[in-house]
């Protein structure tokens, strides 16, 4: 990724753009041009340098909406099936450098995803939501009192984070945020 790609990349309007169950949910952007390049290379080429990136631009847009206290970053969890697979969770690693940027705590024993689920990006709203029903665990010996930051690559139909924030919920977890950096 270079200066000028970086630079081309064009944020959402810095507001809610959907919320969900009561949770505010923040879409940095379009998966389109090079931020769908930034995401790919990152998720599926093994290209890990690029978190550092895509950290940024989530982190850039996060510091230019109005919220103003600290937060435990959660990244969306991956079966131990699809770590095997890819040898690695490229939203921990966008975490990670989220972290560095914003001082926020990295939580990664929070929630996990118990369920090995199906690939999403072919699935209906509704198949998604049977898919990823009892797929995430809460340890809520692991929750740090901070507010839950669930971060992640794509939002489409909001359908993980539904599933995470009712997890969560049900724990008595109540005071989140989610942001994914693009959206269809």
């Amino acid at each position: 990724m270079c200066s000028d790609c970086f630079e081309s990349l064009t944020y959402n309007s810095f507001i809610a753009n959907r919320i969900i169950n009561g949770v505010n949910v923040y879409s940095c952007g379009i998966y389109e041009k090079n931020l769908q390049k930034l995401i790919r290379g990152l998720k599926y080429h093994k290209q890990k340098e690029l978190a550092f990136y895509l950290a940024k631009f989530m982190y850039e847009y996060f510091s230019a909406l109005d919220i103003n206290k600290e937060f435990q970053i959660v990244p969306v969890p991956l079966h131990k099936n699809r770590i095997r697979k890819r040898h690695y969770n490229h939203m921990e690693l966008v975490a990670e450098e989220f972290s560095k940027m914003s001082n926020f705590p990295v939580n990664f024993d929070l929630i996990k995803r118990v369920k090995d689920t199906k690939p999403q990006y072919k699935l209906s709203r509704s198949e998604r939501m049977k898919n990823l029903e009892k797929a995430f665990c809460v340890d809520n010996t692991k929750h740090l009192p901070l507010p839950v930051l669930i971060i992640d690559d794509i939002c489409t139909t909001g359908s993980t984070f539904e599933e995470m924030i009712n997890s969560l919920k049900e724990e008595g977890i109540t005071d989140i945020v989610c942001m994914a950096s693009s959206s269809p």
